[in-house]
């Protein structure tokens, strides 16, 4: 049933683990969003244009993986600015944070608040980043020669089914659902906001990920992380369940999670959960009929009344009946979809 519906499940353990879930997690980017964010602002500081600002941004993250670094270069050749003109050398990505490498021998960094300025922005760089962030976009910083020359905002488009999945994961009986992310906290509560998600916790590097799904863990027991990036590897490890986005998801993150939404449908999460506790279900059913069987053939043995018809019903149409009733789930999970 899984299979037919786009879920590969690692072993039978994960499916049962998958009905006991009390709490899930998720991260943002390329989970709750599609992933793909687009450069929507770029305010140059201290004279610098809007093209060399982006030239020396996008030659840093030239061959950058992350989204972030990847819409940066998209958008630069979306506006023809030459980057192999420009010479890049000693490039160190910092997960969670940033990129910093000598572009055309001059020191540059992109990333975060954090990473770029630790922390202390002046009042004006402040402003702006405010502003940005009421707008939703996420704010990446770009320093040369060690001092802030600008501020490029982006947005990512949330997946259309996002609002939907988690509203099933809730009905499921999932008591909880909270997000994760190295987002700003303004941004990701506006997104949080309109999927209907629980909780967030905002500016998290990757091992302050793994330590709220632990929070998560002795707070409800049982826990799910839904991810895609190297960023959640971590944390998808360490959840009872780590479920990862297919088609967009990392090899990392495939390779780590123990359930992959192989058409990166965000809603076959909640299908999954359903599909466990519903096997759970069956499997009782399937115990209580064999057992019962059992009891009244052997009862009727000990009263000397049973035949060996009715001893081949105890054993192989006991068998027969638990098959055919197991079969149910392939008919219902499909109506369930």
């Amino acid at each position: 049933a899984a299979a037919r519906n786009g879920v590969l499940i690692k072993g039978g353990a994960y499916l049962e683990a998958l009905g006991s879930v009390r709490a899930v997690a998720f991260d943002k980017t390329g989970t709750l969003t599609i992933g793909q964010p687009r450069v929507q602002s770029v305010l140059p500081l201290n004279g610098r244009s809007e093209a060399e600002l982006l030239q020396q941004a996008a030659a840093a993250e030239r061959y950058s993986e992350h989204p972030l670094g990847e819409a940066i270069v998209a958008e630069a050749m979306e506006r023809n600015i030459p980057l192999d003109v420009l010479s890049v050398e000693q490039s160190q990505s910092h997960t969670g944070a940033g990129i910093a490498a000598l572009v055309a021998d001059r020191p540059v960094q992109v990333g975060t608040r954090q990473f770029v300025l630790n922390g202390r922005a002046s009042p004006v760089i402040e402003e702006q980043l405010a502003n940005l962030e009421r707008q939703g976009q996420t704010a990446v910083l770009v320093s040369i020669d060690g001092k802030v020359e600008g501020i490029i905002g982006m947005a990512d488009e949330l997946r259309p089914e996002a609002k939907n999945a988690v509203t099933a994961i809730h009905k499921a009986g999932v008591e909880q659902t909270v997000m994760l992310t190295g987002d700003r906290e303004l941004v990701a509560r506006m997104i949080a906001a309109e999927v209907g998600i629980d909780e967030v916790r905002a500016e998290l590097l990757p091992d302050q990920k793994v330590e709220a799904v632990v929070g998560l863990l002795d707070a409800h027991g049982s826990v799910a992380m839904v991810g895609d990036g190297i960023n959640d590897a971590p944390a998808l490890a360490r959840a009872t369940v780590g479920i990862a986005m297919g088609a967009a998801g990392t090899d990392t993150a495939l390779e780590t999670a123990d359930v992959a939404l192989m058409g990166n449908d965000l809603t076959r999460a909640s299908w999954a959960i359903h599909l466990s506790r519903k096997t759970k279900r069956i499997i009782t059913e399937n115990i209580t009929i064999a057992l019962g069987i059992k009891a009244a053939v052997l009862l009727l043995a000990v009263a000397g009344l049973a035949t060996l018809w009715q001893a081949i019903f105890a054993d192989v149409g006991a068998s027969l009946i638990v098959i055919l009733n197991g079969l149910r789930l392939l008919r219902q999970q499909d109506e369930h979809a």
